[in-house]
């Protein structure tokens, strides 16, 4: 624009010496250009100010509504971060909890089986006692059933019939005695 007014002024210049600046009609265009430029100039400036001011609030507001979304972000992700960490302490727990159950299980395991070794011992030996209680009256019963033998083969070998009848009566006299 300012080479336009130079070249303007240079031509109106070289003009004045053929009647004056205002007679040449290039130099009332220049001047009609210079004020329609300067008319225009303004609300044109206007117009890139006012679209320049709303491109910037449109991007101040994108630039707000991005640092609202980052602080949401930021705290998204330290609140499940603060929940991943308690639900690894959680999983801790139960995880301890399970072992201290385990252990305490396994103790009691050994107590019961402690306790059931005791009474299958305890079993046994009962038998074991019952067993030795059993072949002392079977050698008992077989003791007097020699004896018994024994007995009769003597009395019948070296007792006379009175003797021996007066035994029998004997013991026909004690038999309610003993029954008793």
């Amino acid at each position: 624009m300012l080479i336009s007014i130079a070249e303007a002024a240079e031509h109106a210049a070289a003009h004045a010496e053929h009647g004056g600046l205002f007679s040449d009609p290039e130099t009332w265009v220049a001047i009609t250009w210079l004020i329609v430029v300067s008319l225009l100039a303004r609300p044109v400036f206007r117009g890139i100010t006012a679209a320049l001011d709303l491109r910037r609030e449109k991007i101040r507001a994108r630039i707000d509504e991005a640092e609202r979304l980052c602080a949401e972000a930021q705290e998204l992700l330290s609140t499940y971060q603060r929940k991943q960490r308690e639900a690894l302490q959680e999983a801790k727990d139960i995880i301890a909890n399970a072992q201290a159950e385990a252990e305490r299980q396994a103790a009691q395991a050994a107590r019961d089986l402690e306790d059931l070794l005791k009474r299958r011992e305890q079993q046994a030996l009962d038998r074991v006692a019952q067993a030795e209680a059993e072949a002392v009256r079977a050698v008992r019963n077989k003791a007097v059933d020699m004896a018994i033998a024994a007995t009769q083969t003597l009395i019948a070998n070296h007792l006379r019939a009175d003797q021996a009848s007066a035994l029998v009566d004997a013991a026909i006299k004690d038999l309610p005695e003993r029954l008793h």
